[in-house]
């Protein structure tokens, strides 16, 4: 395991814990099944894992509504599973990050439960924020705020008080105004450092403040400066982590979504004492053109640069669409407000170019991201049944926006059929089913009101995974791609391997190089270069000693159309 400041050039490996790997046979990836899978991570080469909410959850938003900072779903296992990962993963040389959901809880959590229990105007409701309506009943929403999912941002109750949430009914937002909020919060993160994790990942980073008097949006808002998100107030809270982060004797990392329109605000999450690092979602939207990457990868390296934080580089995520599907279409851009589903799709395209992305991306100084999946070549699955969908999305939008699960289809590992070794040939029941129905049962009163339950509400019965998998991936499993030397599987394994033994010390300016029209190179250091073919013909290499790895074969000193070399210069 790399010293202190491993961040600054890690390769971290994104885990959807339901949908990695499933290690009890009941359809659901858990810690069993990933901490089976650690010798495939350790062998990928990666340095870190990042895994989704792994807390107590009745699952209305995949585990990011959260019943319980201190405690594991069984739908995962339990809290010494999480810890002999943990320690299994140090041995095999992997560090873990895992997610925090700071901005709202469940509705199953205790402290929302006793707050629908007390009366208007009680302390209980403080934590959160309640609020009475607007119109002459109370009739009308507090505000005008819509919630990210769609539909209003506010719920009414009973009593005739309204509590928000900017993503579902089942989350609502946690009141960082409130001494307790943050006190918890903090004590939380020292119940997981304490326990190994190396750091956390943090939901919607920029959004736990808000404006006093939370003042309506308007008909016409200014995208940088929306009272719900990005409220000054939100670096203090992360200047206090950070004192808590560094008083380890090893260091604790925080990496944040922060989802912001301007290089100002975004850049201040990064600077020395709050969070260590944050997404880059400019690249991760960018399209497959070589201006725009250029821009894109010039100023994420200024902004960096601005406050010393690492850039970091991502082709995709839980949230987004599978850059093999979107690097296939015409309009190769990500953009969270149009997923753009079923657009036509050039698979053959899509794999070309999102081999080139990913060596691109690895080359590129700083950290990188690596969604489970990437390295398997996985496309989107946009054909999920109706009946079959999980994600609120769904719902919220009334039914024209299918969502996100179709990036997180459980991975396949073997065989010509489903599960392709997901789910292991065990038992379909856990052993830690009664936790959850202990915690089911005894569930306040509420619960009859059609809030969450504290745990799981259910459990698939069969092997069969939660999301159904396409049979064209027979072709894409660990097993087949194991087996044939120029799988998208091995180009990572190698640029990995390279990433690590030659270019993690590389310096962490680049030099642009002069290139032909639709191609871009750039040299780091005196002895590497990279070069990526954005055109739909051959391009002339530029001089060199030695091709160490292309995406696609170099004949004559020619890449191919949408291929990336990495060169000895």
């Amino acid at each position: 395991m790399r010293s202190n400041g491993w961040w600054r050039t890690a390769a971290i490996y994104q885990i959807y814990l339901r949908s990695f790997a499933d290690g009890n046979g009941d359809g659901v990836g858990d810690l069993a099944g990933l901490r089976a899978r650690l010798p495939y991570l350790r062998d990928l080469g990666v340095d870190a894992l990042w895994l989704t909410p792994w807390n107590v959850s009745p699952m209305a938003d995949g585990g990011y509504d959260v019943a319980d900072y201190r405690d594991i779903d069984p739908l995962f296992g339990t809290l010494a599973d999480a810890e002999r990962f943990l320690a299994e993963a140090h041995e095999q040389g992997l560090r873990v990050l895992v997610d925090l959901v700071p901005n709202h809880c469940s509705d199953a959590h205790p402290w929302f439960r006793a707050a629908l229990a007390a009366p208007p105007g009680d302390p209980a409701r403080a934590r959160f924020w309640f609020s009475p309506g607007r119109g002459a009943d109370g009739e009308l929403p507090p505000n005008d705020w819509t919630s990210y999912f769609g539909g209003p941002a506010w719920t009414r109750l009973p009593d005739g008080e309204w509590y928000l949430h900017m993503f579902a009914p089942q989350q609502p937002e946690l009141n960082w105004e409130h001494p307790g909020v943050r006190a918890e919060f903090e004590d939380v993160l020292r119940f997981w450092f304490d326990r190994g994790v190396d750091g956390f990942r943090i939901d919607v980073a920029h959004g736990l403040m808000k404006t006093p008097g939370l003042p309506d949006v308007g008909a016409a808002p200014d995208p940088a400066d929306l009272p719900y998100q990005d409220h000054d107030g939100v670096h203090e809270i992360y200047r206090a982590w950070r004192a808590i982060a560094d008083s380890y004797e090893d260091p604790r990392v925080f990496v944040g979504e922060v989802w912001l329109p301007t290089t100002a605000q975004f850049v201040r999450y990064l600077r020395p004492d709050e969070l260590h690092s944050a997404f880059n979602f400019e690249f991760l939207c960018c399209a497959w053109e070589p201006n725009a990457i250029r821009k894109t990868i010039d100023d994420t390296l200024d902004t960096h640069r601005l406050v010393g934080a690492p850039p970091t580089w991502v082709l995709s995520n839980h949230d987004t669409i599978r850059h093999v599907t979107r690097y296939g279409r015409e309009d190769t851009t990500f953009d969270l407000g149009n997923r753009r589903h079923g657009a036509f799709t050039d698979p053959v395209l899509g794999v070309r170019r999102a081999r080139a992305a990913a060596m691109l991306t690895l080359a590129l100084p700083g950290g990188v991201y690596v969604y489970q999946g990437d390295e398997l070549g996985l496309s989107e699955v946009e054909d999920i049944p109706l009946d079959r969908i999980q994600d609120p999305t769904w719902e919220r939008s009334s039914h024209t926006d299918r969502g996100r699960d179709g990036c997180r289809v459980p991975l396949p590992w073997s065989g010509d059929a489903s599960p392709f070794g997901f789910s292991s040939p065990g038992s379909s029941s856990s052993p830690s089913l009664s936790s959850s129905a202990d915690s089911s049962s005894s569930a306040d009163s509420s619960s009859s009101a059609g809030l969450s339950s504290p745990g799981s509400s259910s459990l698939p019965s069969s092997q069969e995974p939660w999301l159904p998998q396409p049979a064209s991936w027979a072709a894409l499993t660990v097993e087949a791609q194991e087996a044939d030397a120029s799988s998208m599987l091995h180009l990572y394994r190698a640029a990995l391997a390279l990433r690590n033994a030659r270019l993690v010390s590389l310096p962490e300016e680049i030099t642009w190089l002069t290139s032909d029209d639709g191609v871009l190179s750039f040299r780091r250091g005196d002895g590497f270069a990279c070069v990526v073919n954005f055109t739909a013909a051959p391009a002339r290499l530029p001089e060199h000693a030695a091709v160490l790895l292309s995406s696609e074969p170099v004949v004559d000193g020619l890449l191919p159309a949408d291929g990336c070399a990495w060169l000895a210069v």
